[in-house]
């Protein structure tokens, strides 16, 4: 048996719902939803452990092939998201440049790329591995998101800028003066083939021609009302001190600038999950907020993702939050995530939200 493989098998089973009825200030940003509750009857049906103290990082999901990848601080998977059951393993003796895999990817071609921390990019087609660095034109060796433009070109996420590769000539493009902030970890394309970009400085939008740039200057990041600590470190860590922490003296901290993900909607809202300011949406014209004093479980957010239903999900410090856009749904351990931290999430052909975190991965029907 293959080592991961090993490492995956279910462990728990239907658990109870909680949800609050909290009203909300905000208003309604996902046009989709209608004014009825969407949210209530989610639970967890399932979790899979990976390993103790092993990060589930990134989680993917091709609905054409019931596929859900699986990027952990040990290696990625390939699980068959019908059955759960594992295809393959994939480590560095499998064709990985390095097995902590914090961002997967799956291009419109089905093949999948990888970000790794320290060792650039590695992209699986037809069976087939390519590896590339910053001595391929890449910005970095630690890659931490991905997003296709039209079938024309990947944006790649770094840790010293955004890189670009054609897909027509096979070369790459770097910016980095263009951004607010050359960390980056957010990534998303929306209808108008615009790119989105979540950094640790606000967001950035170029449009083709034009840059783009939004802060908590303007309406980024709900305010810091319960006086927490600003942290200044990097959370996510550097490449010489990898200090995943987004506490400051054991308490919750506030920087809403740094952007951990970005998701846009179909109607082209886009939302972004900052820390310690919630949850943030543009709707094309202005940034509204939600946090935990409107329903949100926890106001660090590391994934947003919406169904097929057009709820939105949003992985946090505390735990994971279903929005209607009128109500709340929260998931914790006691309802049966494996770990507060929700990190990743994806959402499969038949609806079901796989949510990443240390120690595996729990799953909501």
């Amino acid at each position: 048996m293959r080592p991961l493989e090993a490492l995956l098998f279910p462990i728990a089973a239907v658990l109870i719902i909680s949800c609050s009825d909290k009203d909300q200030k905000a208003t309604k940003k996902n046009s989709k939803v209608e004014n009825t509750s969407l949210v209530g009857d989610y639970q967890v049906i399932d979790s899979f452990s990976v390993g103790k103290n092993v990060f589930v990082r990134s989680l993917s999901s091709d609905i054409r092939t019931n596929t859900v990848w699986v990027g952990t601080s040990v290696g990625a998977l390939n699980i068959n998201s019908q059955t759960s059951s594992v295809r393959q393993t994939y480590t560095r003796d499998n064709g990985l440049a390095n097995e902590y895999v914090f961002a997967t990817y799956i291009g419109s071609d089905s093949s999948t790329w990888f970000g790794t921390n320290g060792g650039g990019v590695s992209h699986l087609r037809d069976a087939k591995w390519e590896t590339y660095f910053p001595m391929h034109g890449l910005a970095d060796y630690w890659v931490y998101s991905f997003a296709e433009q039209k079938n024309t070109a990947l944006w790649i996420g770094t840790w010293a800028g955004l890189s670009r590769l054609d897909y027509q000539t096979g070369e790459f493009k770097t910016y980095i003066k263009e951004l607010v902030n050359e960390w980056i970890y957010g990534l998303d394309v929306d209808s108008k083939n615009r790119v989105w970009i979540g950094t640790e400085g606000g967001v950035n939008m170029y449009d083709g021609s034009k840059w783009h740039v939004w802060t908590h200057q303007d309406g980024l990041g709900a305010p810091n009302s319960r006086n927490l600590s600003f942290s200044t470190n990097t959370g996510l860590g550097t490449r010489s001190r990898h200090d995943l922490s987004v506490l400051v003296g054991g308490e919750d901290s506030y920087n809403p600038n740094y952007i951990f993900c970005v998701k846009v909607t179909p109607d082209d809202n886009v939302w972004a999950g900052t820390w310690g300011g919630g949850v943030s949406v543009y709707d094309g014209k202005q940034w509204s907020n939600l946090n935990s004093e409107d329903g949100l479980v926890g106001d660090i957010v590391y994934s947003i993702e919406i169904d097929q239903k057009g709820v939105m999900w949003f992985g946090t410090n505390k735990g994971l939050s279903a929005y209607d856009g009128n109500n709340w749904q929260t998931f914790t351990i006691a309802e049966g995530l494996l770990d507060s931290h929700v990190y990743a999430l994806a959402v499969t052909s038949d609806n079901k939200i796989w949510i990443g975190s240390k120690n595996g991965v729990a799953v909501v029907n």
